[in-house]
């Protein structure tokens, strides 16, 4: 039999592995025929509260729609026959009216609701229905409670029992909870643990209170006084009672080892549900007060799930498991001793499901299994039952197969579609699960909506579904773009329900996807689609800052993202929202803050999402600032010169105090001004001050961080020294004489720091050195120097200064060695001569004057020298000028010293002076040399004069610095081509005595590069270089003025204006209506050529125009009325200007305005028509009323005011003026023509004659005006008179264009 059991059993598990794609659970459509479905129910255990209706819960659905019932303790529930129960349409939801004052415990009960419709019937769970329950606190009397200090005690709350039950807590009279610590704490059962009492704890108002929830009513029990007395109490107290007898000792209670309140005993046991809270409560008696700790004897305690509560005192256990069952120990120790108590933990269970029942949709003459799994301790019992009846009373099927917590279906019918029940219970509770069985034949349907497209990010997973249905259960394939191909394997991942997983997205899987539901009904199918984007990346994130307040913050949040996403981002402080202030401003990729305060510190996170996604970085803002001044100085170990100060720093503002300034006020000599004294490291909060004697001190202190200094903090109480003599002299004593007879002592003075005491005085010694023995001394006050007269000249002496007041004389003091006043020196220096070192260096040599003809300290000595006259103009020529005197100074006792920067071939005249302190001595004789000859200079200017085919006549200026006699020239030239190459270089010697020089054979129309330079005996000087080319046709005229070349030096040049150079010619200028016309001649090889020109007399830069191939070129961009310097230039390949011709000075006439001839514009025409019909108009008026005897409005306005000309203005006159009939033969009214008609043009500033060339302001034949009409004259501009009347006609049209 056993044998048979196992074999069953194997055969049962195989069937459902065979079957477990059909067993997993569907949601069949609405429109499909299916048993009900309990969808909605209230709780098993329903607490109703009395003053509200009762409402019980029961939805389903079905298709059919079901039909609902109710049951009470087990018997049919007539609802019609209860007035005040109602049930809700389509719905079998109850409601109880009880608002009429009906009492809740006449509905209390046991109700479960059915559901039923022609495929089955579903039950709801048993639905308990019980009345919440607040009942008042039985009155009664609580004695007030007297105990002695350090004894335990127990407040006892003892609420009425409630449904659910109260919560507890203790307050005061004043709704105050009372404090409770690990001495004092509520335990779990309500009542208030006091390990051992103290006198604070006396009080009358111990109250506790219940609060039930479902009521939301607070009961609260009577007050509880509690006396705690000590020993001196107590005696008094019952001495009354005793005839003063002691009875009590003098001590307190004696200290003691801790010992239990709760629970008694060392072992106690306790009872927990799996998946409630276990809660064990350990509270001790000790003085002092004992210490809790937990541990569990059998195992360790779950670290996530476990809590230690109420100091220690409770140990809770949350979602407890089988594993949590065992022995716990608590344990209380204090100094005295420690004491344990065991709590065995049993661990029970209701039932749970493992394998909870799911409905099952089977087409016809399939198989399929009902399976209901539930543990729980003890184990569960499991009970089936078909449409709400026990299995065992339903007829027989041979169909269904019923073998434990498993029902087998096989070869099932259409009709036999049921549901049932299964019930799992054991003595904690109970398990009901409805599961219906439908048969149905139906094909395919896929009911993920069609086309729906799927976003994911880039690396992330996509699930791509296919919820389907059908019966039998459909099959389902995908295919990506086409049907061609079937997804299969890597990198898919195919769920049962039809959904298909991509497991890492990349863009390739970009697509179209479509999935197909078969079965053996036929065929669905539905497309999809995926976008796969790019990940949303925050790439600058906002980076960790320190900032001082009152300055602006920035935090930047860069972020890429794919285009097709918007992203939001979203700053935060800590984890919350920004503060609302304005000072925080958010940009697209930022965060701004303004003005920074300490309040602003902290974290901020930029959080950027989009639909698919988020990124994150954060970054810290660290707020500094100066440190707070110190506080609290105080003055300490009081010495004659010396004392201790002391402080405390203040906030350091989050940065690290540097150091600490000390400073102090003098309060006698300098009060209101602050000396700093001294600094100490920020880590110390003292100083030991050095102080002077005669000061009244006040000190202060700052501290100082990287921000900078605080203020400075309060003064400290003042401090007074005593007098004392000086401790320190003068210093820079010093003596020198003013005079050849005197010497002037000097000092610095003492401080009214360092005086130490009133009546400061100096005593001035002196002696001359090596000649006196005694000291001549002096007493003076309030000076720094003392003038010794009737002294030898230059000669040492000894001085002394030392300081003394009331209270005596300071140290002794040092020796100085100063020297009486100093004289002109009487001797020359002598056998001077000179030695020439070449044409610009000579040395000069001398014999130093003897120290007793100095009088005074030597210095140095002078040597002055000057050009006398050039040699080579000895003959014929005069004398020159001789040149400025030039000084050297050789400083010290020297001998010798050379004279720089000498012309060459020139006479020199030299003498020397010795100098000392006082001045100068006298001269030497003058002494004369001559320099040799040098290399000349650069030749003047190079030049050519004649340019041919094949020659090129130079010219030339001799050098202006010769240096010597000229012995010739040397002439360099080589040929230059289009891509400035050079050909070999040809050399010619030229004699001095030319100027000038022809060279023939040349190559025609070639640039030449020429290198000239003069020499003399010693050599060539440097040269000059130009450029010059000949001429590219013999017909071509020569430059009708002799031309100046382009000047290219090897040293820089002393003029900026280079010559110009002959390649240009007939260049000439002409202004017309499109601008200047510039015209020019040019036969050099340069293809670049530009027209430049600059304002005359003007320091701009010269603008310039490129030409493009021609001869001619217009400037258009010149202003009218301004002269321009216009100059045409050759430019080389490397922009360097190798030609330029002659300036011409163009003058661009003021040009007068042109104007446009509206008289063919069509608009105009059309106004023309417009007044011309309006005037029209206006005589048919004005003829009927004049008819009619009456004034129009003109005539009543001229009638009005006699004389037209001296009228003003109005903004209504602005007009052509107003119609006259033939009687009156005023004026057009503004337009000030005189009777006479002509126009005076003293009385009119807009007549005709001012405007257009032509003076006589008439008209055109045509009757145009326009074409006369030109603008003011010169006259109107230079004046700026404008016309004080209304526009004329004339104007008006003018003011159109």
């Amino acid at each position: 039999m056993p044998m048979m059991d196992i074999l069953r059993d194997c055969w049962k598990l195989l069937l459902v592995l065979f079957l477990g794609n059909v067993v997993m659970a569907l949601e069949v459509p609405l429109d499909l025929p299916q048993p009900p479905t309990i969808t909605h129910q209230s709780p098993k255990d329903y607490i109703v509260d009395p003053r509200e209706n009762i409402i019980i819960h029961c939805e389903a659905k079905g298709k059919p729609h079901p039909r609902f019932s109710w049951t009470r303790n087990g018997i049919h529930f007539d609802i019609d026959k209860e007035p005040k129960v109602t049930m809700k349409g389509h719905s079998g939801t109850l409601t109880i009216d009880i608002s009429g004052g009906e009492k809740v415990e006449a509905y209390e009960g046991v109700y479960q609701c059915t559901a039923r419709n022609e495929h089955g019937t579903a039950v709801s769970n048993n639905i308990v229905i019980r009345q919440s329950r607040s009942p008042l606190w039985s009155k009664e009397r609580i004695k007030p409670i007297i105990v002695q200090q350090g004894v335990s005690l127990v407040l006892q709350c003892r609420p009425p029992a409630g449904l659910p039950p109260p919560i507890i807590f203790w307050m005061d009279n004043n709704f105050q909870r009372l404090p409770q610590s690990q001495r004092v704490s509520q335990g779990l059962n309500g009542d208030l643990y006091f390990s051992n009492v103290m006198t604070e704890d006396s009080r009358s108002d111990y109250i506790c209170y219940a609060r039930f929830p479902h009521t939301q009513t607070i009961q609260q029990k009577q007050p509880i006084t509690v006396h705690v007395l000590n020993m001196d109490a107590i005696n008094e107290t019952m001495a009354a009672y005793f005839n003063d007898t002691d009875l009590f000792g003098d001590a307190p209670a004696e200290e003691r080892s801790p010992s239990f309140l709760v629970p008694t005993g060392s072992t106690s046991s306790k009872l927990v549900l799996r998946g409630q809270v276990l809660e064990l409560e350990c509270i001790a008696d000790g003085l002092p007060t004992p210490e809790l700790s937990w541990s569990k004897i059998s195992g360790e305690l779950p670290t996530k799930r476990a809590f230690y509560l109420n100091f220690q005192k409770t140990l809770r256990i949350v979602n407890v498991s089988e594993a949590d069952a065992g022995e716990y120990r608590c344990k209380a120790k204090n100094r005295l001793g420690s004491v344990h108590h065991t709590i065995r933990v049993t661990v029970k269970a209701a039932p749970y499901w493992i394998d909870a029942p799911r409905n099952l949709v089977l087409a016809p003459l399939e198989m399929g299994v009902l399976t209901c799994r539930a543990g729980g301790n003890p184990k569960p019992i499991i009970s089936w039952s078909i449409n709400g009846d026990p299995i065992e009373n339903a007829p027989p099927d041979s169909s269904r197969k019923v073998e434990d917590d498993t029902i087998i279906f096989t070869d099932v019918q259409t009709g036999s579609s049921a549901v049932y029940q299964c019930n799992a219970s054991n003595e904690y509770g109970y398990l009901l699960s409805n599961v219906f069985v439908n048969v149905l034949a139906e094909p395919p349907r896929v009911l993920t909506p069609l086309n729906k497209v799927y976003q994911v990010i880039m690396n992330k997973p996509a699930l791509l579904d296919c919820a389907s249905f059908g019966s039998p259960l459909p099959v389902v394939t995908w295919y990506k773009n086409s049907r061609t191909g079937v997804l299969v394997g890597d990198p898919f991942v195919f769920y049962e329900n039809g959904t298909l997983e991509i497991p890492v997205a990349q863009a390739s899987n970009n697509g179209k996807y479509t999935c197909v539901a078969t079965n053996t009904f036929g065929i669905s199918e539905n497309h999809v689609y995926l976008e796969v984007k790019e990940p949303t990346r925050i790439l600058k994130q906002p980076e960790y800052k320190v900032v001082q307040r009152n300055r602006d913050v920035v935090f930047e949040c860069k972020v890429k993202h794919d285009p097709s996403l918007v992203p939001t981002t979203t700053w935060l402080k800590d984890d919350g929202e920004l503060p609302d202030h304005e000072r925080f401003i958010v940009n697209p990729d930022s965060l701004t803050i303004i003005k920074v305060t300490e309040n602003d510190e902290g974290t901020y996170t930029c959080i950027t999402n989009t639909t698919l996604d988020q990124d994150s970085a954060s970054a810290q803002l660290t707020v500094v600032e100066q440190p707070d001044a110190p506080t609290d100085l105080e003055l300490t170990d009081h010495g004659a010169r010396s004392v201790q100060l002391t402080w405390t720093p203040g906030d350091e503002h989050n940065s690290p105090i540097k150091k600490f300034l000390i400073q102090y006020e003098d309060a006698l000599h300098d009060r209101g001004t602050w000396h700093n004294l001294t600094e100490v490291p920020g880590t110390k909060t003292t100083a030991h001050l050095k102080l002077s004697p005669y000061v009244h001190y006040s000190f202060r202190v700052m501290a100082l961080n990287d921000v900078g200094y605080s203020l400075p903090s309060q003064p400290s109480h003042q401090y007074k020294t005593n007098p004392a003599a000086p401790d320190e002299n003068p210093s820079e004593v010093n003596g020198t004489g003013t005079e050849h007879n005197n010497l002037v002592i000097s000092w610095k003075p003492l401080t009214s720091l360092q005086s130490n005491a009133p009546g400061l005085q100096y005593k001035v010694m002196w002696r001359q050195k090596d000649v006196d023995k005694d000291w001549t001394s002096v007493t003076v006050a309030n000076v720094s120097k003392f003038v010794v007269a009737g002294t030898p000249t230059f000669v040492p002496y000894e001085i002394k200064v030392q300081a003394l007041n009331k209270y005596g004389h300071g140290p002794k003091p040092a020796v100085v060695v100063g020297y009486s006043g100093e004289d002109l020196p009487v001797a020359a220096p002598e056998k001077v001569r000179v030695v020439v070192q070449n044409s610009t260096l000579a040395e000069v040599y001398w014999e130093p004057v003897p120290p007793n003809t100095l009088r005074g300290k030597l210095k140095g000595y002078k040597v002055y020298y000057w050009k006398e006259r050039n040699l080579h103009k000895h003959n014929g020529h005069g004398h020159s000028h001789p040149m400025e005197q030039q000084t050297l100074n050789f400083t010290g006792n020297r001998s010798h010293g050379k004279l720089p920067g000498l012309h060459p071939y020139s006479l020199y005249m030299v003498n020397i002076r010795v100098y000392n302190g006082r001045g100068e001595g006298p001269p030497s004789n003058n002494h004369q040399f001559e320099t040799p000859e040098g290399v000349p200079g650069r030749p003047a200017y190079l030049k050519v004069t004649e340019s041919n085919l094949d020659s090129l006549t130079l010219e030339w200026g001799p050098p202006h610095e010769k240096n010597g006699r000229l012995t010739g020239y040397t002439l360099q030239y080589q040929s230059v081509n289009n891509t400035n190459e050079f050909s070999q270089l040809e050399e010619v010697s030229v004699p001095a005595n030319e100027t000038s020089i022809t060279l023939h054979n040349l190559k025609y129309s070639t640039r030449y590069k020429f290198y000239f330079s003069a020499k003399t005996h010693r050599g060539s000087g440097p040269r000059i270089t130009e450029e010059f080319a000949t001429i590219m046709d013999a017909g071509l005229p020569a430059s009708p003025h002799p031309l100046s070349p382009t000047s290219q030096y090897l040293h820089p040049p002393h003029h900026k204006e280079q010559p110009v150079s002959p390649v240009f010619g007939n260049v000439s200028s002409s202004v017309g209506e499109d601008g200047a016309l510039i015209t020019w001649v040019y036969w050099g090889p340069e293809k670049h050529i530009y027209v430049e020109y600059i304002v005359e007399n003007s320091d701009e830069d010269w603008q310039k125009e490129m030409v493009n191939g021609s001869q001619f070129h217009v400037l258009k961009s010149l202003k009218e009325g301004l002269a321009y310097k216009v100059r045409v230039v050759a430019k080389g390949h490397t922009d360097h200007t190798v030609h330029r011709s002659e300036e011409l000075l163009v003058t661009v006439p003021a040009m007068a305005s042109r104007q446009v001839d509206i008289a063919t514009q069509g608009w105009f025409i059309g106004l023309m028509c417009a007044i011309a019909l309006l005037i029209l108009v206006l005589l048919i008026v004005c003829f009927i009323k004049r008819n009619k005897g009456g004034k129009y409005p003109v005539k009543e306005k001229e009638d009005a005011h006699a004389d037209p000309e001296i009228q003003p203005m109005k903004d209504d006159d602005i007009t052509f003026g107003e119609y006259s009939d033939n009687e009156d033969h005023k004026p057009l009214k503004g337009s000030r023509t005189p009777s006479s008609g002509t126009v005076k043009r003293d009385e009119s500033d807009d007549s005709l004659v001012d405007y257009g060339e032509g003076g006589d302001g008439q008209f055109n034949e045509d009757g145009s005006f326009i074409g006369q009409y030109s603008g003011k004259t010169e006259r109107d501009t230079v004046q700026g008179h404008e016309s004080s009347e209304a526009p004329s006609p004339i104007n008006a049209m003018n003011s159109f264009v």
